[in-house]
């Protein structure tokens, strides 16, 4: 551990920055692959009114993906800047108390789901044609609750104790587990959607399997014992207070993917709630990297915030600060100019293809000023300002 302190504290800024976020990129966008492949395994196998079927349930998935994201961004801040000041304790402390807290939200926000399946979805206007392929995949989808939220959860621990890479493995495994699985669901099984999403928990909950085995086994400060799992409300506290601002924004993506939704079924067709799903899909796996260079720098940051060493963490600011600007140009570019090209990867119907040249072309806009919006957010999260983080992601959300 204090090898790698003394290379976060001192190290060169741009080999850290590619040492952490490298592997963060690298394991995002495997990770981001869970929902990619689905669709592209229902929409060739099944057409335009399964890929609709699973895009209905994205607003579902996204809370899955809040829950684990708020502990773990909580957590990892204030590891980081613990161990940053030498307190390996209370990182400890804080890493088992995040683990409870994911498993009580996970269960908080999973059985209301489950009671209010149907009418979560005559709620998101889901049409009949497509109603039982979004059913038959929520219902599975939701018994992975625990599992998506504590991979999340614990690839934050593991990076926020200085292992870009051991953090990075656990979400290629789970991928790559989701890729081999889907199609021997979906086409050997016969099981349709259905096979796509028990796909997806089985290759989750194995992931997390792997993830436990690292902490007891591995080079991790998080060795699981009854101590590390002590109630200490006062940690709690800061990890929901740090934490909510990247809950928040999740929902309100949710919330404009509902309206949106809803206003596409009022004024068009499955085909059209189809294209968005292609589209959300397509800018996740091209965010990723992004959202891997942000994670990266937090780690930096939070170090070197709690050593308060002041003048390090500016630098390290302005250079991430280039980084996702430069990134960020070069995803607009790709989106811009080949959308036909993106579309044919999940779907071979022309109509569809056609259609959706323009909406991709639009949210392509979108990353023009992506690289210093991540950035200021996560900022103020890794040196545990909350008020802040939260006006940057909120704003962020709203406005753009």
């Amino acid at each position: 551990m204090e090898q790698e302190r003394e290379l976060i504290l001192n190290g060169n800024i741009r080999k850290l920055l590619v040492k952490f976020s490298v592997p963060a990129t690298i394991g995002l966008v495997v990770s981001a692959l869970y929902n990619v492949v689905d669709t592209l395994y229902v929409g060739n196998a099944l057409g335009p009114l399964a890929i609709a079927g699973l895009t209905f349930v994205l607003p579902v998935q996204i809370l899955m993906f809040a829950v684990g994201l708020m502990v773990g961004t909580g957590a990892s801040s204030i590891i980081a800047r613990s161990l940053g000041k030498g307190d390996k304790e209370k990182a400890i402390i804080t890493a088992g108390n995040g683990m409870i807290l994911n498993c009580v939200g996970s269960i908080l926000f999973m059985i209301p789901c489950y009671i209010f399946i149907d009418k979560i979805l005559y709620f998101f206007k889901v049409s009949p044609e497509v109603f039982q392929y979004s059913r038959d995949y929520m219902f599975i989808i939701l018994m992975g609750f625990i599992f998506l939220s504590f991979g999340v959860v614990g690839n934050n621990l593991i990076r926020a104790e200085g292992k870009p890479k051991a953090a990075m493995y656990p979400l290629i495994f789970g991928a790559v587990l989701n890729i081999i699985l889907d199609p021997i669901f979906i086409f050997v099984f016969k099981m349709g959607v259905r096979g796509a999403a028990i796909a997806t928990v089985l290759s989750q909950f194995l992931s997390v399997i792997y993830i436990f085995i690292y902490f007891n086994y591995g080079k991790s400060i998080f060795k699981i014992n009854i101590e590390m799992f002590k109630v200490k409300f006062s940690v709690i506290k800061d990890i929901l207070k740090i934490g909510f601002p990247s809950f928040l924004m999740s929902i309100v993506d949710s919330v404009i993917f509902v309206l949106f939704g809803r206003m596409i079924m009022k004024y068009g067709s499955d085909l059209y709630i189809a294209i968005m799903g292609i589209s959300i899909r397509a800018m996740d796996i091209t965010l990723m990297p992004i959202i891997g260079i942000t994670q990266g720098f937090s780690t930096i940051i939070g170090f070197n915030y709690g050593a308060k060493n002041y003048e390090r963490v500016k630098k390290v600011l302005k250079e991430a600060i280039i980084w996702t600007t430069v990134v960020a140009g070069f995803a607009f570019i790709i989106i811009f100019g080949f959308p036909n090209l993106i579309m044919r990867i999940f779907s071979s119907n022309q109509e569809m293809i056609t259609m959706g040249i323009i909406p991709i072309r639009i949210l392509s806009v979108f990353f023009i000023t992506i690289g210093f919006q991540f950035i200021g957010g996560h900022l103020f999260q890794a040196i545990g300002k909350a008020l802040p983080a939260l006006f940057l992601n909120i704003t962020r959300q709203i406005i753009f």
